[in-house]
């Protein structure tokens, strides 16, 4: 490997000294490094990776931040097919692969080729009103239905591969990939799996019934959300793409959510332990 990128979450790598030192290293090698320098200044969008920075003979884009750092990149970068090696900085997280102390370690790794690349799956959601499509993207962790403004709940149906399952009245509603089952599908009450699993989780957030159990689909069903006109009359409903890109909601809007033709291509060595980072995490 002799191409690569680096972005930086600048809250956690001030002034960007790690990603200058690692730069600097991967250049000493005889090997080609160039740097995203997007200072943080509030929004999170400046946290994100920007594909059309990146140069087109790029194979590895290294990431330097936390778990949350990681999902933007990888996600945004899906549509280059390209591989991310996640470095942490900062709390054990699922995703980061190597610590601090290891990053030029892992650098000498990458270029001798000495890794094995884990393909995660994504998700993909459209919306639509009165049958057009209005928002569509994708998340690597998941699409969340959830109440904004008063604090009264919302309805909807579920409909799994255009068969109706169920009516919720709840706070909301984790779709989740089997990456983002250790997010926020976990606090919700929902079950842990395997990252490399090809299904679908469905979470309800605090629903108003007795089943408050989450449902397992397979990675090729389609899952629909009707939005059911709310008994309060508050039209106050939104859907989030991994906590990030949102749009808010009416009452007749579909969300269609199936699996993305994309996948993350995540660098390993071997050394990340998923189970050995769930018991960290667990205890």
């Amino acid at each position: 490997m002799d191409n690569f990128y680096i972005i930086a979450n600048s809250q956690k790598d001030t002034d960007f000294a790690l990603s200058d030192r690692i730069s600097d290293y991967i250049s000493a090698k005889g090997k080609k490094c160039c740097c995203q320098k997007t200072p943080f200044t509030g929004s999170k969008s400046l946290n994100l990776a920007d594909s059309s920075l990146i140069p087109k003979d790029t194979e590895c884009v290294i990431v330097l931040g936390g778990d949350g750092t990681l999902i933007q990149a990888a996600r945004d970068l899906s549509n280059l097919d390209i591989l991310v090696l996640g470095i942490n900085i900062g709390t054990l997280g699922y995703l980061m692969e190597v610590g601090m102390d290891e990053a030029f370690e892992a650098v000498d790794r990458l270029i001798a080729g000495e890794f094995y690349v884990e393909e995660r799956m994504l998700l993909e959601g459209k919306v639509l009103r009165n049958n057009e499509q209005i928002f569509s993207h994708i998340a690597l962790n998941d699409i969340v239905l959830n109440r904004c403004g008063s604090l009264k709940i919302i309805d909807f149906d579920v409909y799994v591969n255009g068969e109706y399952l169920i009516t919720y009245p709840a706070d909301g509603l984790v779709v989740s990939t089997p990456t983002g089952s250790t997010a926020y599908n976990l606090s919700a009450g929902g079950p842990i799996v395997r990252p490399v699993t090809n299904i679908i989780l469905m979470t309800p957030v605090c629903p108003h019934t007795i089943n408050k159990s989450s449902v397992v689909f397979g990675g090729d069903d389609t899952l629909e959300i009707r939005m059911v006109k709310s008994r309060s009359d508050v039209e106050e409903r939104v859907v989030s793409f991994d906590g990030n890109e949102s749009i808010e909601l009416k009452t007749d809007d579909r969300i269609l959510i199936s699996k993305s033709s994309k996948y993350a291509k995540i660098i390993r060595f071997g050394q990340h332990n998923f189970l050995q980072v769930l018991r960290n995490k667990l205890s």
